[in-house]
Parts: C-alpha cells; structure tokens; sequence
C-alpha cells in the first residue's frame, strides 16, 4: 500500500474543502491505515469509535431496507464528523469544524474515496 499517496488524496481533499481539519482512513475493523490529524486528536481511537459507529450505521441501513451505507455525518456544537465507506473493507474519517460546508464535502469526497478505494486494493508485485 502506497501510505504517501494515501497522505496525498487526504490532503488534497482538505485543501479542496475549507473547514476540514483532521482526516484519516481506517480498515473496517478499527485499525488506523494513516491519518492527517491534529495534536488533540488520539487517531487509533477515532479509529476504533469510526469503525464502531460505521458499523452500526450499515447494520441500520440493511435492517431498515435502506440500501448499501454509503456514509454517516453527526454533528456537535464545535463542528461535524463525516464517515464514508471506503467499499466493503474501509472507511474515511473527516472532522471539520463550524464553517466546513457538508455539502461540498459530499461532493468533493466520491473521487477521492474512489482513488482511496482504489489504492487499498493494489497488489504489490510478488518478489518486491
């Protein structure tokens, strides 16, 4: 896996999105992939808490008969947290604080949890 290109898309997409201000992508089981995040943020437990809540979003939609997840946004007093589905075997975390438009978010995100996807499923070569 190429963790620099993956350093790569989670920074263009804050610099494409005014507001985001920490983000990191995570394997389905809570284990942190890489991150982008801030001294105040502890990235193997907004892993884990991603991962959890994710989880129990995808179990809602199927027994709701709401289709495939595609993502989960909650938002507090000092701002939000985007989850996307990163297919069936990851996840992006994306906080942002008040002034992050979540629209743009949404839009902004599909071609950089493509890209992400598609560099979670890359084969290293055999022998290297």
């Amino acid at each position: 896996m190429n963790h620099e290109a993956l350093a790569r898309e989670m920074r263009g997409l804050r610099e494409e999105v005014a507001g985001i201000t920490d983000t990191a992508v995570v394997a389905a089981d809570g284990l942190l992939i890489a991150a982008d995040t801030g001294d105040t943020i502890d990235p193997e437990g907004l892993a884990a808490l991603a991962a959890a809540g994710l989880g129990l979003a995808r179990r809602t939609a199927l027994e709701s008969a709401r289709g495939t997840l595609r993502q989960t946004v909650t938002y507090g007093s000092k701002g939000c947290a985007a989850v996307y589905a990163v297919g069936d075997t990851a996840l992006m975390i994306i906080l942002g604080d008040e002034g992050m438009n979540v629209d743009q978010l949404h839009r902004a995100s599909q071609p950089t949890l493509d890209r992400i996807g598609a560099l979670l499923t890359e084969q290293t070569p055999e022998g290297v």
